[in-house]
């Protein structure tokens, strides 16, 4: 339970000019604090929030804001900004730890550490609802029951074990319904990666060993397998089963080529995750190594933002806090730094895991070591990070001086549509910033606009242009965030750039730039036009970095497009009028295609000839006829 106080809060986003900021405001509400943990949030004139904190004790933390010297430079520039603040009492200091990392999420304030790309990572899934059971990729909630391994870093790391794993186990990895249908062995039987158990190649003992099999080298019992291999092998030799002897030859060798791809195999580190932190010149690289059963299951950096200046103890445990709020934490988790409340963080992971979890800071050992080989990769990762964003700050800054902005553009979005002869219409945005291509910002927008001709590109843009613009100005009239563009990039000429200019006046929307990008003549790269609002047009140079830029921009919206539009085309293709139906599934759509032969002669068939049908009632008969009459 928590507690909520806002003494003397103005209205979000209407606090007078001349409203006190600093220190003095501060120390008016320690009056009103007691000694209770909780959370505060410290906000600026305009009502937004510059930085949430937790404290143990709420009086003596926000105490320490209260003086007027003492403070480093960012933390002088938040408390010189701040202008009100508001409190929420907690039962727990772990309660305020973790209240505080979500409220970070959620409004992101300047001054705080803030976990970019925070996303789920890939597991491998053995299934249990099925008597044959699949070996699958996985992401997401574990609601379907089977056991889960994992996380992998990556989708390529889970999807190359997963491949060399067919190869030594056998385990098939259709879906339950494709099983179901087959009456031949598919392609995955004849290239040695499948077992073939939908056709009665293996028993369910046999296959069920593969099962178990499986599961022991995951959880890191892989000597085991292999020696057990090695025995069936030398047994097929001894009766003459050469055949059989092969593929156990070629089992065993895909099995050694898994372990030797993991690269790290430590021995005293069973279940752990290894996170380095290294800083260099106000930005951070957090190298994180998961360490399960034995096996190194892939590595990912991360590029937290550091807070206008954290230092490493803050910027690790803001971190953790992040990144473990939407997963499991393992029983280890090694650190290159101290972190500010150890005690608390390992108590918020003992929670999140319901067992023991302990944090620890190596200093000798394999432990040491592997947290050594954490650090050098994030000191070298941030290395290359940095001189990417130099190069890619020179371009943005080339783009002002390009298209004569006032500002250089910290982010940069780019339009395209995509559609044949205007069927399966989509449009495409991408965004670039200083950090290169954002592509957890792209969005893609089916066309809905059922007045537009087919082909209407300009129109096509101008429903794009709206709905992305009308919810921008909803979410965020005050551009209190960093989603509002520095600069729009239109794949098209005049007439494309008419349909924003007219869009932007409608919605009030003045003092955002953009640009038409059309090919020049004879279409050819290189030769690039440029339509300003105006419709004046102008070129750059054939061999200015900046036009190389847009053009790789340009190209990727068009990619991003392009991709979009083919995914919607193909999906359309496949869609069968009986998933529309209410309360037929799988099982009754199979009963009604196996019965008339196709979904179009369902549509046509009759109401008495529907109740014929195996499943199908009187009353999902009469659904299923009125629907597709009402559909003409």
């Amino acid at each position: 339970m928590t507690e909520e106080t806002d003494q003397n809060l103005p209205e979000e986003g209407h606090a007078e000019a001349d409203t006190p900021t600093g220190y003095l405001v501060i120390q008016g509400y320690v009056k009103t604090l007691d000694g209770s943990p909780g959370v505060y949030r410290m906000l600026d004139r305009q009502g937004e929030v510059l930085y949430v904190g937790k404290a143990r004790n709420l009086k003596k933390r926000v105490s320490n804001y209260a003086k007027p010297h003492g403070h480093s430079a960012r933390i002088g520039r938040m408390i010189s900004a701040t202008a009100t603040m508001m409190f929420l009492t907690t039962k727990t200091e772990t309660e305020a730890l973790l209240l505080e990392q979500n409220l970070i999420k959620q409004l992101k304030p300047r001054y705080n550490v803030l976990l970019r790309d925070d996303k789920s990572f890939p597991n491998i899934l053995v299934t249990k609802e099925h008597e044959f059971p699949m070996i699958t990729k996985h992401r997401g909630a574990k609601k379907q029951k089977g056991d889960y391994y994992g996380p992998f870093a990556s989708a390529g790391s889970v999807n190359r074990t997963l491949n060399q794993l067919q190869r030594v186990f056998l385990l098939r990895d259709c879906s339950d319904s494709m099983f179901a249908t087959r009456t031949r062995p598919c392609l995955q039987y004849q290239i040695a990666r499948c077992s073939a158990p939908c056709v009665g190649y293996i028993s369910k003992e046999d296959y069920g060993d593969l099962v178990r099999d499986a599961g022991r080298f995951l959880r890191g019992s892989s000597t085991d397998v292999q020696e057990a291999l090695a025995k069936q092998m030398g047994e097929a030799s001894e009766k003459m089963e050469f055949e059989r002897a092969a593929a156990l030859r070629d089992r065993i060798k895909a099995l050694t080529q898994v372990q030797q791809a993991q690269g790290i195999n430590p021995q005293g580190v069973r279940e752990a995750d290894i996170v380095a932190l290294h800083m260099e010149g106000g930005q951070a690289c957090v190298q994180v190594f998961f360490i399960r059963a034995n096996q190194n299951w892939g590595n990912r950096a991360y590029f937290p933002k550091t807070g206008s200046g954290a230092e490493a103890a803050e910027v690790l445990e803001g971190f953790l806090g992040q990144f473990y709020s939407n997963k499991t934490p393992p029983k280890q988790v090694l650190l290159s730094d101290a972190v500010e409340n150890l005690d608390l963080v390992e108590q918020l992971l003992t929670d999140k895991r319901e067992k023991k979890v302990e944090v620890l800071i190596p200093q000798r050992g394999e432990k040491a070591d592997l947290v050594a080989g954490a650090l050098r990769n994030a000191r070298e990762s941030l290395a290359r990070k940095l001189a990417e964003s130099a190069t890619q700050t020179k371009l943005l800054a080339g783009l002002k001086e390009a298209f004569d902005l006032e500002h250089i553009p910290e982010r940069v979005e780019v339009y395209d549509n995509s559609h044949i002869q205007g069927t399966n219409a989509v449009g495409g945005v991408i965004v670039a910033g200083p950090d290169g291509y954002m592509k957890s910002a792209y969005r893609k927008f089916n066309i809905k606009g059922d007045d537009l001709t087919p082909g209407d590109d300009f129109g096509m843009m101008k429903e794009v242009l709206k709905r992305r613009f009308t919810r921008l100005l909803k979410e965020d009239p005050f551009r209190k965030t960093d989603n509002w563009p520095g600069l729009i990039l239109i794949d098209g000429g005049a007439g494309q750039v008419s349909a924003v200019r007219e869009i932007f006046r409608k919605l009030n929307v003045h003092d955002v730039p953009f640009i038409g990008v059309a090919k020049g003549t004879e279409r050819d790269a290189g030769k690039e036009e440029f339509y300003r609002p105006n419709g004046s047009k102008f070129a750059l140079r054939f061999n200015d970095p900046v036009l190389y830029f847009v053009q790789r921009l340009r190209d990727e919206a068009h990619r991003f497009a392009i991709g979009t539009h083919r995914a919607k085309r193909a999906k359309s293709q496949f869609a069968n009028p009986l998933d529309e139906v209410p309360g037929v599934g799988a099982g009754r759509k199979r009963a009604l295609l196996l019965h008339f032969g196709s979904a179009k002669a369902v549509s046509r068939a009759g109401l008495e000839d529907l109740k014929a049908v195996d499943g199908i009632s009187g009353a999902l008969a009469q659904t299923i006829y009125d629907f597709f009459h009402d559909k003409g």
